[in-house]
């Protein structure tokens, strides 16, 4: 296969615009480009999560994600084109189901918190919605196929998943279990500065 990257420092882009894959050229905080963008930035956190101690199936899932990823970014990149097919969708559907059927149902709302691993997985996690709010304004002003957008709804429901599981996992020795929000926590704390300013 021939070497597609020849050359990383064009300087094309000093002019404060960027190449799309079809030629043209957009200004950069284009819809276009900053979905493209957004969509780089997660494919950029699931690396850091990779560089982390995963169990063996959570890591081959996330590599072919990343995968699915850059197929993603390669059809914003060219307008008109599909790159990123239904059956990656379906595909997390099914990968979906099958993690949090071993899951407890929660009760309570959790925070982005516990081990590292699952902390950085809730970061990809919001990093994966904002994408998708960014493909949904380009789909509002131009046309773009159902697959990227259904996609990264997906994964964002999926990284919350992986982050639970990954708590219990526990392969750092820090999680266990999902990290509770607690809203009495913060009344008792709100109760303790109220007394506080009536004794001043």
């Amino acid at each position: 296969m021939a070497n597609r990257l020849s050359q990383i420092a064009t300087r094309t882009g000093d002019d404060g615009t960027t190449g799309l894959g079809d030629g043209s050229r957009v200004p950069k905080d284009h819809l276009r480009v900053q979905a493209m963008g957004d969509v780089d930035e997660l494919n950029s956190n699931l690396g850091l999560l990779l560089a982390e101690p995963l169990p063996g199936d959570v890591r081959e899932l996330l590599i072919t994600i990343q995968h699915e990823l850059f197929n993603l970014g390669g059809e914003l990149c060219m307008p008109g084109y599909e790159l990123l097919k239904m059956d990656a969708v379906l595909r997390l559907d099914e990968e979906l189901a099958h993690y949090n059927a071993a899951l407890p149902r929660l009760k309570e709302f959790i925070l982005p918190a516990g081990t590292r691993s699952a902390a950085i997985s809730h970061v990809c996690r919001t990093v994966a919605r904002r994408a998708e709010r960014a493909v949904v304004t380009l789909a509002a002003n131009e046309t773009i196929n159902a697959a990227p957008r259904q996609y990264l709804n997906r994964l964002s429901d999926l990284l919350f998943v992986l982050a639970r599981v990954l708590n219990r996992a526990n392969l750092d020795g820090l999680g266990g279990d999902d990290v509770y929000w607690h809203s009495e926590r913060l009344q008792k704390q709100q109760d303790g500065q109220d007394e506080a300013e009536s004794a001043s």
